[in-house]
């Protein structure tokens, strides 16, 4: 019962932070210029075919944790339309956070096999203590680099896996997890 509360508290404060990111008109600009400033994903901007881009994401758990935000598809730097994410995992993991994620297709194939309908990405590994100034991770299988703090030398590398590259970027709140985790997502054309 303790932990069906528990939960159904972290549900709320979700559900909290997705809709109070909503009320802001431009979050998903603000997104993308924030995204644009590191200079880990400036080439990507650059190259890719397309991007989806998740403001603001929410996550927690206490023992099984959930995840969800609402997003904008681009193609050639126009929209084509909405989408969402959604995480379940099941594991170690205490705490909530939320996060700002950019998804980079490199081709037409890669943006197509995202936008057919529902995609998934694999199960993947991740550890999450605090967040930084500038968190990234990379990749569709479970691969990740981080970058430092603000004045920091640590550099990030990015590639494409299976077309794709992912980049999270650390909004606030704390969360420690060590959890197997797969992220879903839906496209809805305009």
């Amino acid at each position: 019962m303790k932990n069906i509360l528990s939960l159904l508290a972290v549900t709320f404060v979700l559900i909290g932070l997705t809709f109070s990111s909503s009320a802001h008109a431009d979050k998903y600009a603000e997104a993308i210029a924030d995204f644009k400033k590191a200079p880990e994903v400036q080439g990507f901007f650059d190259s890719a075919y397309g991007y989806a881009i998740y403001p603001t994401v929410g996550k927690g758990g206490f023992g099984i944790g959930a995840a969800y935000g609402s997003g904008k598809i681009y193609k050639g730097g126009v929209y084509s339309g909405d989408s969402s994410v959604s995480q379940l995992s099941i594991g170690f993991q205490l705490g909530g956070q939320a996060y700002s994620e950019i998804i980079f297709f490199k081709d037409a194939e890669a943006y197509n096999d995202f936008t057919s309908g529902t995609f998934e990405f694999s199960a993947q590994a991740s550890a999450v203590a605090i967040t930084v100034g500038a968190n990234a991770q990379v990749g569709s299988t479970g691969n990740s680099a981080g970058a430092g703090n603000a004045g920091s030398r640590t550099k990030a590398s990015a590639s494409y896996m299976n077309g794709m590259a992912i980049f999270t970027a650390a909004k606030g709140g704390l969360m420690y997890e060590a959890a197997i985790a797969g992220q879903s997502f839906s496209f809805d054309a305009k």
